[in-house]
């Protein structure tokens, strides 16, 4: 096992324009429903957050303006360059901290922190054991009674993304679906950027398993974008208001059925530290 960060996620994080994804497409609802996720469960500000793997801080921004005391980790340079950009423009309310560096490996003393986010890293370790470690480390430096909020992607989706984005017409994509549904392990040969990086799809009832593994008390497993993420006519939908407001209350009320959870791109586990 090897701490060293993927150069291959590395080298598509530096090319794909993970900055701008939340702001378009079905990705709003992923950013949406995230944050309305968050915000029942999270508590007052001036709560100190950890975003671990938070990308190029749209998470850590918003949540700054908020009130919170947000430190951002990456372990891809550019993102927290962006990240420090964003900050910037916000000066009353800055991101706290930047620390280029891996969930498996956290720069912060014992009991810390408030709140852990992991809207990342379980889904580029491979490995249940570097899962683990990335969990044990959350675990670690949260406070007694410290929440979790640890995303991961669907064992499910990159074949519904295949059948309702046409890309199972491609041979290739049709190869990388067989073999996620077979271990979860996805793995991405061509050059085509849209099929993703190297990343690890769960099984529902894993990531329960693995958070309590990792010394939490679990909570709730929520589906994030539900069956709404797979709408052929979403930005007809998104743009609006009140169909916005129909899709958004629908997936609140589907967002815990075990029989759903699964057909969403990405799902929440949510946890304590006892």
């Amino acid at each position: 096992m090897s701490l060293t960060f993927s150069e291959q996620i590395r080298s598509f994080y530096e090319k794909y324009d993970e900055a701008n994804r939340l702001a378009t497409s079905v990705f709003q609802l992923e950013f949406a429903r995230t944050q309305e996720i968050l915000q029942r469960y999270l508590p007052a500000p001036p709560a100190r957050i950890l975003d671990i793997g938070g990308g190029p801080g749209v998470y850590s921004c918003w949540l700054a303006q908020l009130g919170y005391e947000v430190h951002l980790l990456d372990p891809v340079s550019s993102h927290l360059d962006h990240a420090k950009s964003l900050s910037s423009k916000q000066p009353e309310h800055p991101i706290a901290g930047f620390v280029l560096g891996e969930a498996r490996r956290l720069d912060f003393a014992d009991q810390s922190a408030d709140v852990v986010l992991m809207f990342g890293p379980l889904y580029h370790l491979h490995e249940r054991q570097d899962r683990l470690m990335a969990l044990k480390e959350a675990h670690r430096v949260l406070r007694k009674d410290g929440r979790l909020f640890a995303a991961v992607i669907s064992r499910f989706a990159s074949a519904l993304d295949g059948l309702f984005q046409g890309m199972l017409d491609d041979p290739e994509f049709a190869k990388i679906v067989a073999q996620d549904l077979v271990d979860g392990k996805h793995r991405n040969p061509t050059n085509n950027i849209f099929y993703f990086t190297d990343a690890y799809f769960h099984r529902v009832e894993e990531l329960e398993a693995e958070i309590k593994d990792a010394g939490f008390q679990y909570e709730k497993t929520l589906a994030i974008e539900g069956p709404g993420g797979w709408l052929q006519n979403f930005d007809a939908w998104w743009n609006d208001a009140a169909r916005r407001e129909r899709l958004l209350d629908l997936m609140r009320k589907l967002e815990s059925e075990p029989s759903l959870i699964g057909a969403s791109a990405h799902i929440m586990g949510i946890a304590r530290k006892s």
